[in-house]
């Protein structure tokens, strides 16, 4: 037996019901992933046939982020409330509708509202997943293993999507990137009911309508605004934006602080271990997603590989982030998280200064070690400041923190992309005029200037012998910016390792195990990675709950 501050706690292992009830919740997420990046090779096709407009093919694409970031705190909290299950079932039939209207939408109108409620859809599944998951795995060290594969299996979305969307697109028509969440979600809500038990916060008092709705009105208008500033550099309009969006999240943390039944308990963010990984999360993605906004197209433009050859091509990656997350609740079990944390910084700001040296001619194996150095450190990361996240909160407010945590990386994904995007491309930009070949038109030098992709598209309507020499420009300019992004992001990460070691060095061995509002992890004491005991038997029985907390099917 185990002792924390002198008092023993019991909890019994998860058995194979929990493990499979894993499998059941890795299933939306690994969807979710794909969406954000698998309409990405649906553009084309979908172009010719439903004909948008400029503004409407922006509106396709954008919506279903600006929904998804915009909603995870209030549905995290909701499912508080109404019962985590009963929520991702809901969303889980909201996500298959919209998925079969995306799939046979007949105008850019219906197609922009499908994606919309794929968005709401995705901002109800993400949330739940991972609440159950605080809920289900009530031994630490268990908990942290579930929620490593749970982060693996959004990694692995991510690269998946490329690669399935461009499978799916050799044989079949555009819908089909869509056609393929149905039987999924169908499978969700048939085993979901069976696997999953039910938690809800029995003392939730009043959902406030206010706090959610200016909630979204802070997120939606930041987001945008980054995300304006990444695609079309500064301007008024974007700046402007993010102020207000900035100005009213000060609104909501007020209006928190006042209310008896607040939408988002604020008092969590006097954790050291909660602020600290929240922080982490956003930083870390911010270098992950901003600098793959390089690799993809280094891949493809620069090297000259097909999409679904460039999909392949990132599996490495993957594979390093999913052995990362599992390796790290290894560790986790023996070491600090302040080490364990800052050395998965480190290694990833090493395979950043590693992508330095990245160039036109540079072999695709010195690519592949930098990003998998780089997806080891950011998918251990992930996975144990995640835990740190929801373990830090009560577990009737798991889907509060856990709508926090993820909403930390929507903001660190559009940050990465308009921060390291820019700098990338003020680099490229001014590499262009610099030195475009004297003997190729103004005119031809002013639109290869704008981007990479608008060089290679110029150049392929070129002579050979002005071609070349441009695309040599070009690709030196591409991959120089390259080079600077990812030498930023390698002092970003590096600085936030130096954070880490600070901020959470009193947090024990396991991490913490569930502390109230305001309680900082330095009052778990050394040991509380032991506050669980290993439960005698077959480990197939589930965890035994509070009546006040949750029930079962």
């Amino acid at each position: 037996m185990k002792s924390t501050n002198q008092s023993t706690q019991y909890a019994p292992l998860a058995g194979r019901r929990e493990w499979a009830g894993l499998a059941v919740l890795m299933l939306p997420v690994l969807l979710i992933a794909m969406s954000v990046t698998i309409l990405n090779f649906a553009l084309p096709r979908l172009s010719a046939e439903l004909e948008p407009s400029s503004a409407q093919l922006l509106w396709i694409m954008d919506i279903y982020t600006f929904l998804l970031a915009g909603l995870l705190v209030t549905m995290g909290t909701l499912g508080d409330r109404i019962g985590r299950r009963r929520l991702l079932m809901l969303g889980a039939v909201a996500f298959g509708i919209a998925s079969l209207a995306s799939a046979f939408a007949t105008s850019p109108e219906m197609l922009i509202a499908s994606r919309a409620l794929l968005g709401i859809g995705g901002a109800t599944l993400m949330p739940a997943t991972l609440a159950l998951i605080r809920n289900m795995f009530v031994v630490p060290r268990q908990r942290q293993l579930a929620i490593g594969l749970w982060t693996a299996g959004f990694i692995a979305g991510t690269a998946v999507g490329p690669l399935a969307g461009g499978i799916l697109l050799e044989f079949f028509w555009w819908g089909s990137v869509f056609l393929v969440n149905v039987p999924i979600m169908l499978l969700l809500l048939v085993a979901g009911p069976i696997l999953l038990p039910e938690y809800r916060d029995p003392n939730a008092g009043r959902f406030d309508l206010v706090s959610a709705a200016l909630s979204l009105a802070a997120v939606l208008p930041v987001i945008y605004g980054v995300k304006k500033l990444s695609e079309d550099g500064f301007g008024w309009s974007p700046v402007v934006a993010i102020v207000v969006g900035l100005a009213i999240g000060g609104w909501v943390v007020l209006r928190q602080l006042r209310l008896p039944d607040p939408l988002i308990d604020v008092r969590l963010f006097r954790s050291s271990a909660f602020s600290a990984s929240l922080i982490t999360v956003m930083l870390g993605v911010f270098a992950l997603v901003g600098f793959m906004l390089f690799v993809s197209q280094y891949l493809q433009l620069v090297l000259g590989l097909r999409p679904i050859m460039a999909g392949v091509w990132m599996l490495p990656m993957v594979t390093m982030s999913a052995v990362g997350s599992v390796l790290s609740v290894v560790l986790a079990g023996r070491i600090r998280p302040a080490y364990v944390v800052g050395g998965a910084l480190l290694i990833g700001a090493a395979g950043m200064t590693l992508l330095t040296r990245i160039g036109p001619d540079t072999p695709i194996a010195l690519l592949l070690v930098g990003v998998g150095m780089v997806g080891a450190g950011m998918g251990s990361i992930a996975a144990l400041c995640t835990d740190l996240v929801v373990a830090s909160a009560p577990s009737e407010r798991a889907g509060a923190a856990s709508s926090l945590s993820e909403t930390a990386g929507e903001l660190g994904g559009a940050l990465g992309i308009a921060i390291m995007g820019s700098i990338g491309m003020a680099i490229y930009r001014a590499d262009m005029m610099a030195g475009a070949p004297a003997d190729v038109p103004d005119e031809v030098v002013d639109a290869a200037h704008e981007t990479l992709p608008g060089a290679v598209a110029v150049a392929e309507r070129l002579p050979e012998a002005l071609a070349t020499p441009l695309l040599d420009v070009a690709f030196q300019a591409f991959t120089d910016g390259m080079r600077m992004a990812a030498g930023s992001a390698a002092v970003i990460l590096a600085a936030a390792a130096v954070m880490v070691l600070f901020t959470l060095r009193h947090v024990p061995v396991g991490g913490v195990s569930g502390h109230g509002p305001g309680d900082d992890t330095e009052s778990a004491g050394e040991g509380s990675d032991d506050t669980a005991i290993e439960a005698v038997g077959d480990g197939d029985s589930a965890p035994p709950t509070a009546p006040d907390t949750a029930s079962r099917p």
